[in-house]
């Protein structure tokens, strides 16, 4: 806009300089040196389109006008040589010598916005641009004049499309909040505003808890309805000086300024998890949406913006880790164990690619017999450099990296290799229990995999077994999900696959699906084992899950079993079998040909190992749950 001003500015200019040697001539009523010359003049004053006109600055009266300045302000020439400057034009604010000394100064800068009254009382905006002259020694000021009206509505109407597309460009369309561009031209300005004075600021970074589920369920229209309202809610429970922000899909930040202590801030985080918990109406039916916030502060937790959202989101993830619905202040340790996350996930990636992952097998066995009827088939992590790896810190890194159903599908294929192996070196087969997470349940074709790779090595699908968690499977999951596990597990089910509970008693425990997926075995958590003979109330437990097995016809295995004086309880209990250190640790593929002799194990070859794991306190590694 300055440059289409400046451009009209020199043209007018231009103009204003040939319509002052027109006026001269025209003034002068003397003949010039060349008529021809003089007529070409005397052309471009009466033929300009727009008003050009000559001002005595002396009297402030008019000398002449051209025909267009005479059609626009409705005057004859006569009138207008009447007429003052003042009784045309004004600028506002300004009057007597000051407006004569702006016109002046209109000779040799911009032009002069005034506003200019017609014969019939109407008014528009104006431009002038004076050029002085001198007639018969007589000074003269030569005016051309624009109206600048359509040009300032055009203006207008840029400017007001700047804004709305500026507008557009830095706030988000569905919640009407500031998007990540605002927020990455105001962060750094608030951030040095805290650093000039001394204060703090800090930077809450807002997830939906299971989001995904309400677009799964009921569709990404009733989930940007629900964002609309959680925007809404999140905006109101701050205050009118904090920056709430949305990032995109269910994140959202909000900054807050001059913060005099943490407990301003846990009181806002408070209000906004009380506010996103409260029953959302959308569409006529109720929703329930809570949200996990990760808290960074200046200028503890980071220097710049990256720190601060990198850090408030590191400890996002820890409000998820710990049941989500709450908040989490940035803490160092977090950042320490999200690295050493990144370092676990980046490993397991090329372990995968790289023969570092193992299966070992651990006996289940019949109480009374000793003999055993099962292997389970467990993951083992031997990294180059760190040697094994315990299974609880990378389970559910590999779980929420995705790497869970490649890790699931190896173990799926190791252990039928194995049971051919077996089969080869004439051992008796058994069948071999492999645990399986619910994202590979959900997310694979399980019952297609295994009745392919059965077929193919000529074993029985009925050889393996499936072990899955409850809490892994049952707990707090969408009826869709669960409604897709149950259909896989009928498909295993109808394929001849037996189905087994592990972890028994330490998730969601509900017996109404023990009837509906149709169990075959339940696995007792090694918890209630490990006191069954001194704690009372674990023996009722125990004694409780076996009876009630026993009468639905489902079969029992007792976990963790490391002393003679459990196993003879057990036994008393009427539980038939049982696993753990008692009977013996993981082993590799190869050296399980003994466990399948068809004879009963000799535990009296494990009272030395028995008597070391007293002595150590140490108990069975927990197993990747693959």
């Amino acid at each position: 806009m300055n440059q289409l001003a400046f451009a009209v500015g020199v043209l007018a200019g231009l103009a204003c300089a040939a319509i002052a040697f027109a006026l001269q001539w025209r003034l002068r009523l003397r003949q010039p040196v060349s008529p021809h010359y003089d007529d070409q003049l005397l052309a471009v004053f009466e033929q300009w389109p727009t008003t050009a006109m000559a001002l005595d600055p002396a009297t402030m009266g008019w000398v002449a006008g051209n025909p267009a300045s005479l059609r626009n302000l409705g005057y004859t020439l006569e009138q207008l040589r009447a007429l003052k400057f003042s009784d045309i034009f004004s600028v506002e604010g300004v009057e007597g010598r000051g407006l004569m000394l702006k016109l002046q100064d209109a000779t040799s800068r911009a032009p002069l916005e005034m506003r200019q009254r017609c014969a019939d009382g109407s008014e528009r905006k104006i431009e002038a641009t004076c050029y002085r002259i001198e007639v018969e020694g007589r000074q003269l000021l030569a005016v051309a004049v624009h109206d600048v009206t359509i040009r300032r509505k055009v203006e207008t109407q840029l400017l007001a499309k700047h804004q709305q597309l500026d507008h557009l460009a830095h706030h988000d369309h569905l919640t009407g909040l500031p998007n990540r561009l605002y927020l990455a031209a105001h962060l750094p300005d608030a951030i040095e505003e805290a650093k000039k004075n001394g204060t703090v600021l800090a930077v809450l970074f807002l997830d939906l808890d299971r989001f995904k589920h309400v677009n799964d369920s009921r569709g990404h229209e009733t989930g940007d309805k629900l964002l609309k309202t959680v925007a809404q809610r999140v905006r109101s429970t701050m205050r009118a000086e904090d920056l709430v922000v949305r990032m995109g899909g269910d994140e959202f930040v909000v900054v807050m300024r001059g913060i005099k202590s943490t407990e301003q801030v846990n009181e806002a985080a408070t209000r906004v998890n009380r506010a996103l918990g409260a029953p959302m109406v959308v569409d006529g039916r109720t929703l329930v949406t809570t949200v996990s916030i990760g808290v960074a502060l200046y200028p503890y937790d980071g220097a710049d913006m990256g720190e601060l959202l990198r850090h408030s989101d590191t400890a996002m993830y820890q409000a998820k880790d710990r049941g989500r619905n709450n908040f989490q202040l940035f803490s160092q340790s977090m950042d320490k164990r999200l690295k050493e996350r990144i370092a676990i996930e980046s490993s397991l990636r090329t372990a995968l690619q790289s023969n570092q992952l193992d299966v070992h097998y651990q006996p289940i066995v019949d109480i009374e017999s000793q003999r055993v009827i099962a292997l389970e088939a467990l993951l083992r992590w031997k990294h180059p450099a760190h040697g094994y790896v315990r299974p609880e810190r990378f389970v559910l890194i590999a779980e929420e990296a995705g790497l869970i159903v490649p890790i699931g599908d190896f173990v799926l294929q190791r252990a039928i290799e194995d049971m051919v192996r077996w089969r080869q070196a004439q051992g008796t087969l058994v069948p071999v229990a492999i645990n399986v997470s619910a994202v590979q349940l959900q997310r694979s074709n399980l019952a297609e995999q295994i009745a392919r790779l059965t077929k193919a090595h000529g074993l029985e699908p009925s050889m393996l077994q499936i072990e899955l968690t409850e809490s892994a499977v049952f707990e707090r999951r969408e009826a869709r999900a669960r409604e897709a596990s149950q259909d896989m597990v009928g498909k295993l089910r109808e394929l001849g696959v037996h189905i087994a509970i592990d972890d028994f008693g330490t998730g969601y425990s509900s017996l109404s699906y023990l009837k509906r997926w149709r169990v075959d075995t339940l696995k007792i958590d090694r918890s209630f084992v490990r006191d069954l003979v001194t704690d009372l109330s674990d023996l009722a437990i125990v004694s409780a899950i076996i009876a009630m097995a026993r009468h639905l016809h489902i079969q029992v295995v007792a976990e963790g079993i490391e002393g003679w004086q459990q196993l003879e309880k057990l036994r008393q209990l009427g539980c038939p079998y049982a696993q753990g250190y008692l009977f013996a640790r993981p082993a590799p593929a190869q050296e399980c040909l003994r466990y399948l002799s068809g004879a009963p194990l000799d535990l009296t070859q494990r009272l030395p190992v028995l008597e070391n794991l007293e002595a150590t306190g140490s108990g069975e590694s927990v197993a990747i749950r693959a």
